[in-house]
């Protein structure tokens, strides 16, 4: 792949630039998120949208900027908005991982009805995926959807459920032909949380917030056309959903934005009167992920340079979700280290570095590492489907001899 920017791209670089200077003032603080956005993150959204700088290669029919894809710009726009220190737009569920299924699998009024108001920000999602009893074998999943006229009626329980006090919709997980293999009879649903009949209860973690939620459906009516994909072939489409959710999860430009900010702070903090990075062996850590983060932003250009060519990048894309979420609490776990006595510090704390960002990110993304698919189910799927390895063998039935 030739990464040599020719004048066009030389050009754009230079338009993208002058766009964050004259607009950083603009910009709000820190990366959009998972919560509802702010009115300046929606109005962030917009003018980035406007400019081609997010939903770049969405059509415009659909809200979109329209662009053709490239992988050289889309390069170019990510580092000078990392280097920048400058959030990039909003990054969640709604825009990273359904929008992307809907633009392969929705139907034409699906996505006119949803991909602009959640590109903008205008509509939240959440994710119904999995349940108590079905985290990492999600295909045992049993919230069922039974036939009423021309409604399907939901009962069940999803578990972990981001975002589920704040969104307006979910995309949802169900079983809809209960007869069938547990792969097949899943189909995926998009409706309002708004809807009659569903609880959402915050389920506080070791962060000491409440960043899940149970989700329980007792008789929850929805339109049969608020199906995604076919009928039964749910399993399908949410694997398409999980490309993409891995793929926000592994995202290069908000670990060299991190990495940065662990830079500075030990630049800037002190132990004994020398600075944090004078210390032979946390700066030999620093360097250490320094290189892993290379290789896995160069990694992400092999992904983008598969899709743009319209291949698949098989192991390239498999390796993503394991090596950014194990980097990111590494990067936040040597933060910790180099804060010293101040690392174990949290909320309210007089001396406090980011806010408490360190601590929280160390809690929260040892939950990444589990999310999305566990560490060890990616590793299988690595090994599986990535190296053409043997399959894990299947303990035998309880009593075989």
């Amino acid at each position: 792949m030739d990464l040599t920017y020719s004048p066009e791209h030389q050009a754009f670089r230079q338009e993208v630039l002058d766009f964050l200077d004259a607009h950083r003032d603009a910009a709000p603080k820190g990366r959009g998120g998972a919560q509802r956005p702010s009115p300046e993150a929606v109005a962030w959204q917009k003018l980035l949208i406007e400019h081609g700088y997010a939903a770049r290669t969405i059509p415009k029919e659909y809200g979109g900027f329209g662009a053709a894809p490239d992988i050289l710009k889309s390069r170019i726009i990510g580092e000078a908005f990392t280097y920048a220190g400058v959030p990039p737009g909003l990054q969640n569920q709604g825009i990273s991982m359904l929008v992307p299924t809907l633009l392969e699998l929705g139907t034409e009024d699906q996505k006119r009805q949803w991909i602009g108001p959640t590109i903008r920000g205008e509509v939240v999602w959440c994710q119904g995926y999995s349940e108590p009893g079905s985290g990492s074998d999600l295909a045992s999943l049993q919230t069922r959807a039974t036939e009423d006229g021309d409604d399907f009626v939901i009962n069940g329980q999803k578990i972990w459920t981001s975002t589920a006090r704040e969104a307006d919709m979910i995309f949802c997980l169900v079983r809809t032909e209960p007869d069938k293999a547990k792969h097949d009879g899943i189909s995926y649903l998009i409706f309002p949380m708004s809807m009659p009949g569903i609880e959402v209860r915050p389920l506080v973690t070791m962060t000491g917030r409440a960043e899940f939620n149970e989700t329980f459906f007792t008789d929850v009516r929805v339109p049969k056309t608020q199906i995604v994909g076919k009928r039964g072939q749910g399993w399908f489409v949410a694997n398409t959903t999980l490309k993409h959710e891995r793929g926000m999860l592994g995202d290069p430009g908000q670990l060299e934005s991190r990495f940065q900010a662990l830079v500075e702070l030990m630049r800037t903090e002190t132990a004994g009167g020398a600075a944090i990075m004078d210390n032979s062996v946390l700066r030999d850590r620093l360097v250490r992920l320094q290189a892993e983060i290379a290789a896995m932003k160069f990694n992400g250009l092999r992904v983008l340079s598969a899709s743009a060519n319209g291949g698949e990048a098989g192991l390239a894309r498999l390796v993503v979700k394991l090596q950014a979420c194990e980097l990111a609490h590494q990067i936040s776990a040597l933060g910790i280290d180099a804060l010293g006595e101040l690392g174990v510090l949290y909320d309210g704390a007089p001396h406090l570095r980011d806010h408490g960002a360190w601590q929280q990110n160390y809690m929260f993304q040892l939950g990444l590492i589990i999310g999305g698919g566990t560490a060890q189910i990616q590793k299988n799927i690595i090994a599986e489907r990535g190296l053409g390895m043997p399959r894990e063998p299947k303990l035998a039935a309880e009593g075989a001899r």
